[in-house]
């Protein structure tokens, strides 16, 4: 499984993401004709090799002829909506869109279809958010990791004026995400990316275990005093690795007043919303009621919306929530040719190079009820040859 790792020399913006992906391989041209089929006119992009501090690197600059300095949420869902994309791509596109209105509409208190995106609206953006995730998906990178997000101080001039450093919006995106101090008193991390990074990131920590395969250096704008870079690490899962830790969220709350047959429905409704895991415990409350303590695992973006269905769904007047950390092995998902015919597995690998293999459970139960056959006879079967294999 092909990996990456975002290593926060000096922070991140949209163009330095797209730069690192472009000097790893990400061509410029499959890039620009990709990028066509949003639809939109008004822009080129300016891709050249520039050297900072003595490091080669690859500066990207979209540049601008169009008229509207800023866009409605709204507007931007349409753009990418009918835009002739990949289906998966406009759904991340609108996911991180998504997220960027929710943020500016909780800093300025409106409604997020009354939200203005200045900056964040224009075509260079639409541009950095969509092209680093064609860039992604062109490099077959399924799992990101990212160093821990250095954040500067001091004012930039914005649509509003004088804006303190890490901008509002940046700062609330990278709510739950680890963060640390840098002494250069400028912005080192622009919202688009923060939130490319919050959103597409797995983990957050040192780079993880992997056979090295490409480096690529995005330049930013600025002289600073250390090199003005961000560096993308790619390379291929270690099997016998452990992955990196995960921070996730953990939302629980207790019940005891409620029709357990609506519990099927919750948790239905809970893994549409992003839920990793949902987990029902039978409990004791108070009076020694029975009662069932309700768990829910998801990432950072997921959660708003997650104890909203927990609220809406439920008797609970209360949610707990907290920051964990999940480890986790490497796993993929192969499609293996079996007697049976095509079966989805799913193969875990342990740091001693054993493996744990795992049949997809609805492909056999498929299986077993069209050849009348128990179910644990098609798993048996089909552990053992994909163990063989």
């Amino acid at each position: 499984m092909k990996i990456a790792y975002f290593d926060l020399i000096s922070g991140a913006s949209g163009d330095m993401i797209l730069g690192a992906l472009i000097d790893s391989g990400l061509s410029t041209q499959f890039l620009e004709q990709s990028l066509e089929l949003l639809n939109i006119s008004g822009f080129d992009i300016e891709v050249k090799k520039v050297s900072q501090k003595g490091f080669q690197a690859t500066k990207v600059k979209v540049l601008v002829n169009d008229d509207i300095p800023e866009r409605h949420f709204s507007d931007i869902t349409a753009i990418i909506n009918k835009s002739k994309l990949p289906e998966r791509i406009q759904k991340k596109a609108l996911s991180i869109f998504h997220k960027l209105a929710e943020v500016e509409a909780g800093i300025h208190g409106i409604p997020i279809d009354e939200v203005h995106l200045h900056e964040l609206g224009g075509v260079d953006t639409i541009i950095d958010i969509v092209g680093s995730l064609i860039g992604l998906d062109c490099l077959g990178i399924r799992k990101i990791s990212c160093s821990p997000v250095p954040l500067g101080r001091g004012f930039i001039q914005g649509a509003h004026g004088q804006i303190p450093l890490p901008a509002p919006a940046t700062i609330a995106l990278l709510k739950n995400t680890p963060i640390i101090g840098s002494p250069i008193d400028m912005e080192l991390v622009t919202p688009t990316g923060a939130v490319l990074l919050t959103t597409l990131s797995d983990s957050f920590g040192i780079i993880p275990t992997m056979t090295l395969t490409a480096v690529g250096y995005g330049a930013g704008d600025r002289e600073l005093p250390i090199p003005n870079l961000l560096r993308l690490i790619i390379g291929e899962s270690t099997p016998g690795s452990t992955e990196l830790v995960e921070q996730l969220i953990s939302l629980e709350t207790s019940i005891d007043d409620m029709n357990p047959e609506l519990f099927d429905h919750v948790m239905e409704k809970l893994f549409i919303n992003g839920a990793l895991d949902v987990v029902l415990i039978p409990i004791q409350m108070k009076k020694n009621r029975p009662g069932t303590l309700l768990q829910v695992l998801t990432r950072n973006d997921s959660a708003p919306k997650l104890r909203d269905v927990i609220f809406e769904e439920t008797t609970t007047l209360g949610i707990r929530q907290q920051t964990v950390q999940r480890f986790s092995l490497p796993r993929e998902t192969k499609e293996v040719e079996t007697e049976f015919g095509p079966v989805k597995v799913k193969i875990a690998y342990l740091h001693n190079g054993l493996k744990k293999i795992s049949p997809e459970y609805e492909d056999c139960r498929s299986i077993a009820k069209s050849k009348k056959i128990p179910i644990r006879e098609v798993y048996n079967v089909i552990l053992k040859q994909t163990a063989e294999d």
